[in-house]
């Protein structure tokens, strides 16, 4: 074997490709069609947005399992643990079942220079064959068309919102980068947009010849009044719906589509309601609005666009505080970082700005910058975590922290805390 540790695997491959980003699929499909022509026997479902990809996973992996199906998900990034990628039937995978199918790929890419997620995608699929599931989920890392995951023909795919981000990637419209991510589509195949445009996405589904099923037109979901919820289709009604585990009123937008999804899916996978009662109420994710106890509450969100700062100030004007907010706060430079600051800085009180750990990060010079535009409450630190302690340290009892920007905010908060 090339290496003994996973810390050793990840180092090389960082440097294996002269590319962080090297979108196409040439490469991964040529090292894996040696490595396991027949490809996968499963289910498999993909799936693609802006935001609420990571939730959208969350949820099908819930309510499957709450059915009594064996899972795969595969999501990125991770927040701690390169294992949090890959998971099968609810558990992180190990070190060494990593190891050894970094080996196989490794002995298989015939000098391929693989970049670091392909590596990632490689050995998800490559760990999931060997783990004989009945379903696999597979989060799109980047757009859709050339993400390293689209190279699987789905089974179904579910698209959650588009919205502005990975501009330099995608396109700077979102006609364009809905076409990005109507890639993972296949003809004949069920597709559900969870999102009211752009009309690029419904255009792609006609010209592709998938099964496009749409929000508010081939489903519909309401809220009730005693606070459960409704959803229905042309064929089936579940009232009463629990409320989600996962807070927010969007998320209901992306179990409403996963309902629509499994439905979709129902002549291959028989789901019953109650599992559906009951993965709606165990689905849980680190990062999206998660609540922290400590002297004060901590708040911890990846929001790094505008369309999910919306969602995320939404969350927090909803919490009954009669005290400050302090944010602590960071984002990657390629990032539209002056919309998500002035979409929460009517709620921020104080903010606490640091760089990040990456060379993709804004520096605390542009951090204060776009801050100083919105607010004259700001302070500099060097780190996330000396930021976090100083907010703990100084903010009122009645207060409360919210910690946003980006993966690798969340990431460095929670390894601090």
């Amino acid at each position: 074997m090339r290496f003994q540790t996973l810390a050793e695997w990840l180092s090389w491959q960082e440097q294996l490709h002269p590319k962080e980003i090297d979108l196409g699929l040439e490469r991964i499909s040529a090292v894996w069609s040696r490595m396991h022509p027949a490809g996968l026997s499963s289910p498999v479902i993909s799936v693609a947005g802006t935001n609420g990809k990571g939730s959208s996973v969350a949820l099908l992996d819930s309510i499957l399992r709450a059915a009594g199906y064996r899972t795969g998900c595969y999501t990125s990034p991770h927040f701690q643990r390169y294992n949090e990628r890959i998971h099968i039937d609810g558990a992180e995978v190990t070190d060494q079942a990593l190891c050894q199918s970094f080996e196989r790929i490794d002995q298989s890419r015939n000098g391929l220079a693989l970049t670091y997620f392909e590596f990632s995608t490689l050995a998800a699929l490559d760990l999931f064959i060997a783990a004989n599931l009945d379903v696999v989920i597979l989060e799109v890392g980047l757009g859709g068309r050339l993400d390293a995951v689209n190279m699987i023909d789905a089974d179904a795919a579910l698209i959650t919102t588009i919205s502005m981000d990975h501009m330099d990637w995608l396109g700077d419209d979102l006609s364009q980068i809905g076409r990005e991510k109507a890639g993972i589509m296949r003809r004949g195949k069920p597709v559900i947009f969870g999102s009211s445009g752009p009309q690029s996405v419904i255009d792609a589904a006609h010209e592709k010849g998938a099964k496009l099923y749409l929000v508010d037109q081939d489903y519909h979901y309401t809220t009730e009044s005693r606070g459960g919820w409704q959803w229905q289709s042309d064929s089936q009604c579940y009232g009463d719906l629990p409320q989600l585990a996962l807070v927010g009123a969007f998320q209901k937008q992306n179990a409403a589509a996963v309902i629509m999804l499994l439905n979709a899916l129902k002549d291959r996978l028989s789901i019953s309601e109650e599992a559906i009662r009951s993965g709606l109420q165990q689905a849980t994710l680190v990062g999206r609005f998660q609540r922290i106890e400590r002297r004060v509450p901590i708040y911890l969100d990846v929001a790094h666009n505008p369309e999910a700062a919306q969602a995320l100030h939404d969350n927090v004007s909803s919490q009954t505080v009669s005290g400050p907010v302090y944010a602590i706060f960071s984002m990657l430079a390629d990032k539209e970082l002056a919309a998500v600051v002035k979409t929460m800085s009517p709620l921020i009180d104080r903010w606490f700005l640091a760089p990040l750990n990456t060379d993709r990060a804004a520096t605390i010079e542009q951090l204060i910058e776009v801050v100083s535009q919105q607010s004259d409450s700001w302070d500099r630190f060097s780190s996330v975590a000396d930021a976090l302690a100083a907010a703990e340290e100084q903010l009122p009892i009645d207060g409360q922290v919210v910690v946003f920007g980006s993966f690798f905010t969340v990431a460095e908060a929670l390894e601090s805390l």
